[in-house]
């Protein structure tokens, strides 16, 4: 996932999992044997309350390069557009910002923050909205762009992410996003929620699942019995 001489863009939401991700790998720079650099990247959506000081702050303490790029793509979404479901055209604006100013920055591979409950509630919107067993997967690799997506938080689960920000008091910012907390992912994350208290161990089972699927970019399991 890492190999040695990678120049790897954060994507810096300001979120939990984002901010766990970038404090972990610079933390991993002590002792993997690969050398990388990293360099983080905030998408500024053009929301007029968010106030990135703290992330800059949490950047210069680790000694991250820290790089917020401003857009218009909250006006275009909420104002000009009105979309109804903003979220689909909100990421793809994101996402194609993100990655021209990564490679920019000489980037050869972006990092996201997905962590093992993200990859269990995309498959299960896939599967309610789209009638099909997908998921993202730990490693992908962009064609038209060159550039490769790592998602090295994979394995990790959501409350071990919310554990660690609380214990090294990570400086999250809150979503300024109208729509944050009202979406299809939130409708399934708390449905989720309700199977596993109703059936104990189902969230991991459906991670198994999805590991067990040879689904392109995870790895083969090997049978070693």
């Amino acid at each position: 996932m890492i190999e040695n001489g990678d120049h790897i863009a954060v994507g810096i939401s300001g979120g939990k999992d984002s901010l766990t991700l970038l404090y972990a790998l610079k933390g991993l720079m002590r002792f993997y044997p690969e050398k990388f650099q990293l360099h983080a990247i905030t998408v500024d959506l053009g929301f007029d309350n968010l106030n990135l000081e703290g992330i800059k702050q949490f950047c210069e303490e680790l000694e991250v390069p820290y790089t917020i790029l401003p857009t218009q793509i909250a006006q275009i979404v909420f104002d000009d557009r009105k979309e109804s479901n903003p979220c689909s055209l909100c990421a793809k604006m994101r996402k194609g910002a993100l990655n021209e100013k990564i490679k920019e920055l000489g980037c050869n591979k972006v990092a996201y923050a997905h962590h093992k409950d993200d990859v269990v509630e995309t498959m299960l919107m896939s599967l309610i909205y789209e009638g099909r067993f997908h998921t993202f997967s730990p490693k992908t690799y962009l064609d038209r762009m060159d550039l490769t997506v790592i998602r090295p938080l994979l394995y990790m689960s959501e409350a071990d992410v919310i554990g660690f920000v609380n214990k090294y008091n990570i400086p999250v910012v809150k979503s300024p996003c109208p729509a944050d907390g009202n979406t299809k992912r939130e409708y399934v994350k708390n449905l989720l929620k309700k199977l596993n208290m109703e059936n104990p161990g189902v969230k991991e089972r459906m991670f198994t699942a999805i590991v067990n699927n040879h689904m392109t970019g995870w790895p083969e399991i090997t049978d070693n019995t």
